[in-house]
Formats: structure tokens, C-alpha cells, sequence
């Protein structure tokens, strides 16, 4: 969405909200306009009140120079623009949208709650107000949360102003807002509808201070927006007209939408979507209140997401097997679309046979498991953007390197990790290829548990990035040394010479960090390793911090390029006296551990022979 629609978005969104205010405002109060109409098209009761606000929705739309897509309670779903109204379904419209005239093709999306809060503006209970969300209609698929660019909320009652564009941070009142920063549960303000699915949810009740119900769903997700509340919940389900709006500007403000397991909001814009909320004014707060709801009885994995490396003809083949079986056991499976795109070209080729016989010889372990494979899944259906499957678990097919490339794809999602070792090492693997199934089966009955491992946040000017193992940080250029200055909460500890230097988890401590002689730390403990690589400096060692600790590295000497890498995925070229900036990542990893070898067992069996 460039500018000029944006400002045409925003002048239309006023006018509406201009409109629609004058009408309740006159309204407001008289019992009478509570009267029942019918059931509108979302399936919730509509009365006389509701229909003023959404007339005047619609007239404004429907007088545009151009075409747009109306998603409204009452209504429905309405292809409204150039004096023309038609009853649509949006996923028909959007699916058929390339086949359309250009001239009468959907440019925007409005998702209107047209009066938020009806119950209350009839009763003059100062929380009422309106919604609208304005996605721009995209190419060749449906809709999403996702694609929300523009909102405003309007409390009709005094007058306030929510609004964001998706970038530009959320104001209200047209100044800029923040979230609260609160993350002790004992002091915080909750409010919503807190009677839902889990079974603990009165296990937050105790031990959160106070909590509000205004009734009016899109006006009290804002109220996070701006600190009022620092917690909003709705475990009924929210319908998407009423989340839409309010979800960007709390998210623009700083805060976090998800739903009840912490997953990100993905959800069609259509008028039958409803989907559990909870928002947040950060993320330390809300990864409390999902631990604390999240039933943990409940282990049931009911969809599973699968990545492979695909260097190996054999680690493929593999995963088709593993996808076959969990579909044969009526789970829902996603699979990463490069593995999707190289088994439809392996069940395909003419040479399937010839390429398992291969197998035989390169890794007969596998082979043993996948001699009998006949590939009769249409993978290609299957198939989805990494940073997309959003499951219950995920299942990677390679070794520690294939876990980091995943896990850096779906570093906020907090999506447990089942590695099968398909590589060399595989240090942060559960399982060998011939235990696969029988693990497998003992998993999704329920009989394993999650391991936590803590990350790296790792800051460079205006980015962001996350590292499970360990940041590098070496010269550009062989056989030149770099000037380092390290920094711990704000105090310099060390100044020296060396070919780079590592900083470490725990979960790395086993990998880059322990060949060049770090200590091999429990991921139990909550510290990071700073390493030198090769220091010219007498004496100086590698030394471990707390992980509550932010440290601070700066490249001293003029003219000294380095580069920055991130668990061996992402590099960044480091300049003369630019600072990066570690601390610990909100955000958790975690492994699904079925076996109870310990750390220490691993390590011996692991490391002993250094992989040979």
C-alpha cells in the first residue's frame, strides 16, 4: 500500500467514523433502538442501533470512485464502489479476483465493527465505540490478519482516537503511544473475558491484581495499546471485525497478540473467523500468562510441521516416509516447500528405484526403514513457507545445522523442535534414524517432555537477530587480528588483540565454543560464555557472565572490518567502532525429549570420538 492510498484509507476511515458518531451520539441512551432485528451474518443478535451505524458504513463505500471489499457484522461480506452494492463471499471473490475486469476489481478490504459496545450505548455506559481495519486485497490468495496495513478504533462515549499504520508505531489522540512494561503478575490490570478452554485459567485469577469488563472488545484491546490495561483476554473467542483494528495498534504500541498458545494471528478475513485473543503490553508478561494457562495434562500434538536438509537424496526420501505415516494416523502435517517441492520431484523421477538401491550403500540404517517406500502424497499441497508452520511440533531431518536454519525461521513462535539426526554430530537431536517410529509413537501419545534452552538477541543498528548456539565474530580477511572492547552492564572488562571472538549459550557451549577451548556448560545454567579466539594477550581466558547480563562489543581500530555470524546463518559486516549489543532473547527454544539420557551421557557419546 503506497502513500496515496494510505491517505485515501485514512480520509475515508474518518468520514465513516465522523458519520457514524453524529448518528449513535444522537441515539444513544433511547431503549427503544435495543430492539431485536435479527440474527446478523456473523450469527450474533442484531438490533435497531446496529443498523443505523452500518447504513452509514455502507452509503460511504458504496459512493467511492473505486471498488472495495466490506467484511460487517450485519451485512456480511458486500463488494461495495461506483454506486454499485453485491452480496459477495470473500474467498470466492479473492480466489477469482486475477479473472475480474480491472475496472471492477477489489482494491481494499474493510473489516467494520460498526458499534462495538451496543448494549452499553444504549444504556449510556461510557465504553462504546467503532472499529475499522483496512487490508489491501492481495495476488492470488485470501486474506489475512497478517495483512491488516491501517486501523482506528473511536470511543464514541469521550471522544478517543486509537489509529496506526502498520510501521508507524499506534497514537491516540494523534500522539505517539507505548505499552506498560509491567511483567509481575501480582500487579497486573487484566481485562476481558476470561471463561474459555483451559482449565487454569484460575490459576492466573489468584495471582493477578485487579480485573475489568467493559464490554466492548475492540475499545479494551487498545486500552493495552496505551498502558490502561496490561493484559487483555477474550477465551470465548473473539470475531475478527472486533480484533482487526485494535490488534495493529497494540502491536504497533509494543505489545503482543496471539492466541491462547502463544501463536501468532493468521486468521482469514472472512465473517465466520473467530479466534482466542490475548494481548499484552510486552513479551516477558504474556510468555507468563501462557505458561500459566497452557494445560500441560493437554499434550496431545494434533498437527506437526517437518524440514529436512535436502543435500541428501536419503534424508528426503526419509521424511516422505515420516509423512506418510503421520498421515495415515490422521495428523495434520505441513512440510516445509523446498522439501515438498524435491519429493514431488523424487516420486516423479524415473529413477526412484535406482536412487534407493543408492541408498542402500550410503546409509543402510535408512534404508532399512524406507526399502518398501511407494510416495503417494501429493506433497506439493502440503507445502508451506517455514516461518509458516505454525504447529504443534516440528520435526527437522538433519543434524544441528538443519535445527539452527529452522529455528531461525521460527524464532518467535516457540514451536517445540523433535531433531532426528541425519547428519554427523547432531548434538541437539533427539533420536537416531532406526528409533525414529518407535519414539515417534511414545511422543504422540503424550509421553515426552519440553527441554528449554535460552538464545541470544543480538542487536546492530536498526536489526534484530536471534542466535540458539553462538555469535561469531572474526575478520574479514585471513591472518589480520581485530581490537575488541568488551562491555557488561555498562563496564568495560576487557580490552585485547585476537583472530575473533565467540559469544556462547549454553546449548553452544558444546559446538564452536568448545574447539576453541571454552567450557562445556549445563543448559540448565542460566550464563553465557565469551571466548577469545586466539588473544594476543597473556593470560586472558575465556570468562563466563550471568545471561540477565547486556554486553556490549565495539571494534576499536580504524580501518579493521569484521563480520558477525549468527549460528552460522546470517552474517553482517562489522565496521570500525560500531557497537553490537547481546542480551537474552525473550524468546525461549524447546525440544521435545522422549529419551532420558541426560547431558552429560550425551555428552560422552556425543563428543568422545568428535564425530568420527
Amino acid at each position: 500500500m503506497d502513500r496515496k492510498d494510505k491517505e485515501i484509507c485514512k480520509k475515508i476511515s474518518k468520514e465513516i467514523i465522523k458519520n457514524v458518531e453524529k448518528k449513535i451520539n444522537s441515539y444513544t441512551g433511547k431503549t427503544e433502538l435495543g430492539k431485536f432485528i435479527k440474527i446478523g451474518a456473523d450469527g450474533t443478535p442484531t438490533k435497531h442501533i446496529d443498523l443505523i451505524a452500518e447504513k452509514e458504513v455502507v452509503k460511504i463505500l458504496k459512493n467511492q470512485n473505486f471498488i472495495s471489499l466490506l467484511i460487517s457484522e450485519e451485512v456480511g461480506e458486500l463488494k461495495l464502489g461506483k454506486g454499485r452494492q453485491k452480496e459477495i463471499n470473500i474467498l470466492e471473490e479473492l480466489s477469482s479476483n486475477n479473472g475480474i475486469a480491472k475496472n471492477s476489481k477489489a482494491k481494499f478490504i474493510f473489516l467494520v465493527d460498526p458499534l462495538d459496545g451496543t448494549n452499553n450505548a444504549i444504556k449510556k455506559i461510557p465504553a462504546y465505540g467503532m472499529s475499522i481495519a483496512i487490508a489491501e486485497v492481495p495476488e492470488n490468495r485470501v486474506a489475512t490478519l497478517e495483512d491488516v496495513k491501517i486501523a482506528y478504533v473511536k470511543n464514541f462515549d469521550n471522544g478517543d482516537l486509537y489509529e496506526a499504520i502498520k510501521g508507524e508505531g499506534a497514537k491516540l489522540n494523534r500522539k505517539l503511544i507505548k505499552t506498560s512494561n509491567e511483567t509481575s503478575l501480582s500487579h497486573v490490570s487484566l481485562g476481558g473475558y476470561i471463561k474459555g478452554p483451559s482449565n487454569n485459567i484460575f490459576k492466573l485469577i489468584k495471582k493477578i491484581r485487579r480485573i475489568r469488563l467493559m464490554g466492548s472488545v475492540s475499545l479494551e484491546l487498545c486500552f493495552v495499546a496505551n498502558g490502561r490495561y496490561d493484559v487483555f483476554m477474550d477465551m470465548r473467542k473473539s470475531r475478527i471485525m472486533d480484533i482487526a483494528a485494535s490488534k495493529l495498534i497494540v502491536e504497533e504500541a509494543g505489545g503482543k497478540v496471539t492466541d491462547d498458545q502463544g501463536k501468532k494471528l493468521k486468521s482469514k478475513l472472512t465473517i465466520s473467523e473467530k479466534t482466542f485473543i490475548i494481548g499484552t503490553g510486552n513479551r516477558k508478561i504474556h510468555r507468563k500468562i501462557i505458561k500459566l494457562i497452557s494445560s500441560d495434562s493437554d499434550k496431545t500434538i494434533k498437527t506437526v510441521g517437518i524440514t529436512s536438509r535436502l543435500d541428501l537424496s536419503e534424508s528426503v526420501l526419509f521424511a516422505g516416509k515420516i509423512i506418510q505415516t503421520l498421515l495415515k494416523q490422521e495428523i495434520d502435517v505441513k512440510i516445509d516447500k523446498t522439501l515438498a517441492i524435491e519429493l514431488e520431484k523424487l516420486k516423479n523421477s524415473p529413477k526412484l528405484e535406482t536412487i534407493l538401491k543408492n541408498t542402500e550403500k550410503a546409509n543402510y540404517k535408512v534404508y532399512n526403514e524406507i526399502k518398501d517406500l511407494k510416495l503417494e502424497v501429493n506433497f506439493e499441497e502440503l507445502g508451506v513457507a517455514t516461518e509458516d508452520l505454525q504447529t504443534d511440533m516440528n520435526i527437522t531431518l538433519g543434524g544441528d545445522g538443519t535445527i539452527l536454519r529452522t529455528q531461525s525461521h521460527l524464532n518467535e513462535s516457540e514451536i517445540p523442535i523433535f531433531g532426528i539426526n541425519m547428519g554427523t554430530v547432531g548434538f541437539l537431536t533427539e533420536v537416531e534414524v532406526e528409533n525414529t517410529f518407535d519414539v515417534l509413537k511414545s511422543v504422540l501419545s503424550g509421553d515426552y517432555c519440553k527441554e528449554k534452552r535460552t538464545q541470544l538477541l543480538v542487536s546492530y543498528e536498526d536489526q534484530v537477530f536471534t542466535a540458539l548456539n553462538e555469535v561469531v565474530i572474526m575478520t574479514e580477511k585471513p591472518a589480520k587480528m581485530l581490537n575488541f572492547e568488551i562491555q557488561v552492564d555498562g563496564e568495560v572488562v576487557e580490552e585485547f588483540r585476537a583472530d575473533g571472538l565467540i559469544l556462547s549459550t549454553p546449548s553452544g557451549s558444546t559446538a564452536y565454543s568448545m574447539s576453541a577451548g571454552g567450557p562445556i556448560v549445563d543448559p540448565k545454567v542460566g550464563a553465557f560464555i565469551i571466548i577469545p579466539i586466539c588473544p594476543y594477550k597473556l593470560g586472558l581466558r575465556a570468562f563466563i557472565v550471568s545471561d540477565e547480563s547486556k554486553i556490549k562489543v565495539k571494534l576499536l581500530k580504524k580501518g579493521k572490518k569484521a563480520v558477525c555470524v549468527m549460528d552460522g546463518q546470517i552474517n553482517k559486516e562489522i565496521n570500525y567502532l560500531e557497537e553490537i549489543n547481546f542480551r537474552k532473547s525473550e524468546n525461549d527454544v524447546y525440544f521435545i525429549r522422549n529419551t532420558d539420557k541426560e547431558f552429560y551421557q550425551k555428552v560422552k557419546e556425543k563428543l568422545t570420538e568428535g564425530g568420527i
